[in-house]
């Protein structure tokens, strides 16, 4: 059984940054390259706009009345994923529904705070993209000031489809032509990735426009430090249980390094950190979520992450298949996910592999 992680992408061009550029102007400079379309440019811009309303809600917190479960008091309000939503879930949801309904440029969308996709309901204004997200992110953090986010992803709509349904989304992550997330945090950053790098932007709240402030992440291909929730260590598989306990013995143990662990518990925050230096995060299937097929989704967290790690010089894995070669079977679809240095990746999957093997 060979590699399954990707070669890294070459490192794209770095042009010294003596002037920032804004989000737009990177925008018409990859469209005027023929990296995308103008469709597809407006189509960012579209939710980049949805991320800077989001961004305000967020701010705000208690002031704009926004904390706490969406629902009745006592009766908070389930996803389609069996999850209480937070006000500020369904405040996302909604604003990135109506940007994008009436642009002109999806045929369809789907998020997963949804149970299916919803085709563009006006055919004259109907694009040939689909977009997917994860509006809020980590929400359960809103209430405690941690940072959260927003993830998309988007697919090109299948030829000859006018009205998409769900089963036209089930694309592999390498059919991705787009994916980004936004992080509200002290400062508010859009990452984004059109399969020419990963670059960060800044929102300047001044102009109120996004401006690049990192021209081609890269993400280290070794690393001493990984994210994981350790409190779920009793429910790991075997191959996830040795190792995390080699990383824990340190520079005594078989791997001969001390390692440092983090944890948000917001994939977004986790997932910026190790964009900005390096790291490996992993949600591993255990007990608890075997049955679902791991905790986080394919469509809406996992692909579009690993698009970007990818783009960045990283790695992405289920710990035995490259995620972005993963074929969906179902919208909601969720699986295990390791990603992040290259090398740390790898050695996640071999330890897999090895298990595996042994026939454990």
């Amino acid at each position: 059984m060979g590699d399954n992680t990707a070669r890294p992408p070459p490192a794209p061009e770095r042009r010294a940054m003596t002037k920032p550029i804004s989000l737009t102007r990177y925008l018409i400079e990859e469209q005027h390259a023929g990296r995308i379309n103008a469709d597809l440019r407006l189509l960012i811009e579209v939710v980049a706009r949805a991320c800077k309303t989001i961004s305000h809600a967020v701010g705000k917190g208690a002031l704009g009345g926004v904390l706490g479960d969406a629902g009745t008091p006592g009766a908070a309000s389930i996803n389609v994923q069996g999850e209480a939503q937070k006000k500020l879930d369904v405040i996302a949801n909604d604003v990135l529904m109506e940007a994008n309904a009436w642009g002109g440029h999806l045929a369809g969308l789907a998020s997963e705070e949804m149970d299916h996709s919803q085709p563009i309901p006006d055919a004259a204004r109907r694009g040939n993209y689909l977009l997917l997200f994860d509006p809020l992110d980590g929400s359960s953090n809103i209430d405690v000031n941690v940072s959260v986010g927003t993830i998309f992803s988007v697919l090109r709509c299948p030829d000859g489809v006018t009205s998409p349904g769900d089963e036209h989304y089930l694309q592999p992550g390498t059919a991705q032509v787009c994916a980004g997330y936004t992080v509200y945090g002290p400062s508010t950053m859009l990452v984004l990735t059109v399969g020419n790098g990963t670059h960060a932007f800044t929102l300047d709240r001044e102009i109120g426009s996004f401006v690049m402030t990192t021209r081609g992440m890269r993400i280290p291909e070794d690393t001493k430090e990984f994210a994981i929730n350790a409190s779920n260590q009793r429910h790991w598989e075997a191959p996830v249980q040795a190792w995390v306990a080699d990383m824990l013995a340190g520079k005594d143990g078989p791997r001969g390094k001390d390692f440092n662990m983090r944890w948000v518990a917001s994939m977004v925050a986790d997932v910026h950190r190790i964009l900005t230096r390096g790291g490996v995060f992993s949600y591993p299937l255990d007990a608890k979520c075997r049955d679902k097929g791991g905790k986080l989704r394919l469509m809406y967290e996992a692909n579009p992450m690993a698009f970007l790690v990818e783009q960045a010089g990283g790695a992405a894995s289920t710990g035995r298949q490259r995620m972005l070669e993963v074929q969906p079977t179902a919208l909601h679809q969720r699986v295990p996910v390791f990603l992040g240095s290259r090398n740390e990746v790898a050695t996640a999957i071999d330890y897999h592999r090895r298990h595996d093997g042994a026939g454990g």
